[in-house]
C-alpha cells in the first residue's frame, strides 16, 4: 500500500527537479561577460570603493519606488480602493525606509570616519589633525591602518554595522510613524474611513 507521505515526497521531488532543470536552463542561457578593457575594470573597481552601503540603500530605494507601486496598482485580484491604499502604503514604506536607511548609514559611516583618525591625517583646510582619544577611538592598529583602500573599507563596514544596530530602534521610532504619515498624506481624505473625519 502506498502512503500519502511517499506520494507527497515523489511529487515534491519531481517538482523540485523540474524547477532545478528550468533554473539551470535560464542560467546557461545567460552569456558570460568578462570585462577586458581597463576603462570598465577601473569603473567597476571605483564603484566598489566609492559606493558604500548608504548609496546602495538609496539605489535599492529608488528601484523599489519605480517598480513596486506599479505592481500594486495593477493587482487585479483586489478592488480598486484596496489597490489605491496599497500603492500609498507601499510608497510611504519605501520613502520612509530609504530616507532613514540612507541617512543613518551615511551618518554612522561619517561618525566612524571622524573617530578613526591616524597620524598624518589633515582636515579640509589642509591642517594636521591633532589626535585625541575620541578621534582615534575606532582607529585599527597594525597593517590595516597603513593600507588606504583596506582602511576605507574598514570604516565603511564598521559604519554599516553600527547603523544596523541603530536601525533596530529607528525602525519603530522613525520608520513606522513616517510610513503612516506619508500613507495618510497620499490617500485622499474622501477615500479614508469615515470620510477622513477625526473621531
Amino acid at each position: 500500500m502506498v502512503s500519502v507521505s511517499s506520494i507527497n515526497s515523489c511529487v515534491h521531488g519531481s517538482v523540485s527537479e523540474k524547477i532545478g532543470t528550468f533554473g539551470r536552463r535560464v542560467y546557461n542561457s545567460i552569456p558570460n561577460t568578462v570585462f577586458k578593457k581597463d576603462y570598465w575594470i577601473d569603473k567597476v573597481a571605483l564603484m566598489g570603493k566609492k559606493c558604500s552601503s548608504a548609496e546602495q540603500r538609496l539605489i535599492l530605494g529608488v528601484t523599489a519606488l519605480v517598480t513596486q507601486p506599479f505592481i500594486d496598482a495593477h493587482n487585479k485580484s483586489v478592488d480598486e480602493e484596496t489597490r489605491k491604499v496599497s500603492v500609498a502604503r507601499t510608497i510611504g514604506k519605501i520613502i520612509a525606509g530609504t530616507l532613514t536607511g540612507f541617512a543613518i548609514r551615511k551618518g554612522c559611516i561619517k561618525a566612524i570616519g571622524a573617530w578613526s583618525k591616524k597620524a598624518g591625517d589633515v582636515d579640509k583646510a589642509g591642517n594636521l589633525i591633532k589626535l585625541n582619544k575620541l578621534n582615534t577611538f575606532f582607529t585599527p592598529k597594525g597593517k590595516l591602518a597603513n593600507n588606504p583602500d583596506a582602511f576605507e573599507q574598514y570604516k565603511n563596514a564598521l559604519g554599516t554595522i553600527v547603523a544596523l544596530v541603530v536601525m533596530m530602534f529607528t525602525n519603530f521610532l522613525i520608520d513606522a510613524p513616517l510610513t503612516k504619515f506619508i500613507t495618510n498624506f497620499l490617500i485622499d481624505d474622501g477615500k479614508k474611513p469615515d470620510g477622513g473625519k477625526k473621531s
